[in-house]
């Protein structure tokens, strides 16, 4: 349970932040109106399993941010793009906030991440944490910008094209910071034990989500070249489900260590 709770803490950050880097001169209001109605599904489930898995007032950030989500939806639906735009920065800092609890929460999720080494998660583990959260939320947030030039199809490329480039480079950063961690790992013998299960995992987390997630992004960002958006939303799909496979395998592992 605290391991969905830390999952869609992550999640929802990321997929807000990723509005918050979306230009609203470019994208229509209803994209970032729908978008915050699915942050908002994402918090009110976390505020709800957070009252099941936390003591005391866990549930408070991921409930303020569901409160915020909604107060966001409104202004897109007004086309207030300020207010709008201010509203999903604030969520995004309320879902990392959240995240930030869940880890140093006493048994938290993950009770000492895949990726620090010693007692305790620290801000280390918060850190990729929350860099996990935006490598999801922005390859989620790119198959759904793509989705939406169903709806606007006189929408510029380019937009698309820009916002699966933030998402190749916030996975960068996550595979420096996954390299960084096995070399400290390994000089410190504080390596994940485990058995096949755990040596199956740790392939699924490489393959899926350190190898293929950049294949994926890197094949759609040339299809728009064509252009099309469509054959590039396909394989944005695709990437989704290998970004989403290897955040969840490593927080799998993160439980392992």
């Amino acid at each position: 349970m605290r391991l969905l709770v830390d999952f869609l803490c992550r999640f929802g950050w990321g997929l807000s932040m990723a509005l918050v880097l979306t230009p609203a001169a470019l994208v229509p209001a209803g994209f970032f109106r729908v978008n915050m109605l699915v942050v908002l599904g994402l918090a009110t489930f976390a505020a709800l399993l957070c009252g099941q898995s936390f003591p005391g007032l866990g549930w408070l950030l991921p409930a303020a941010a569901a409160v915020t989500a909604w107060m966001a939806s409104v202004a897109w639906y007004a086309e207030r793009t300020r207010p709008g735009m201010v509203l999903c920065g604030v969520t995004a800092v309320l879902l990392a906030a959240a995240t930030t609890l869940v880890q140093f929460a006493p048994g938290g999720a993950t009770g000492g991440t895949e990726w620090s080494v010693g007692n305790g998660p620290g801000w280390t583990g918060v850190g990729v944490a929350l860099l996990s959260g935006l490598v999801t939320g922005l390859t989620v947030h790119a198959m759904l910008l793509g989705h939406w030039y169903l709806n606007a199809p006189g929408m510029r490329v380019d937009v698309l094209r820009r916002m699966i480039d933030v998402a190749l480079v916030a996975w960068g950063v996550q595979l420096v910071v996954a390299l960084a961690w096995a070399g400290l790992a390994g000089g410190t013998n504080a390596s994940v034990s485990g058995g096949p299960t755990t040596l199956a995992l740790v392939s699924l987390r490489w393959l899926a989500g350190l190898a293929g997630l950049p294949v994926l992004l890197w094949l759609s960002r040339k299809t728009l070249d064509i252009p099309n958006t469509q054959s590039a939303t396909g394989i944005l799909y695709v990437a989704c489900l290998a970004a989403i496979l290897g955040e969840l395998t490593a927080q799998l592992l993160a439980v392992a260590a």
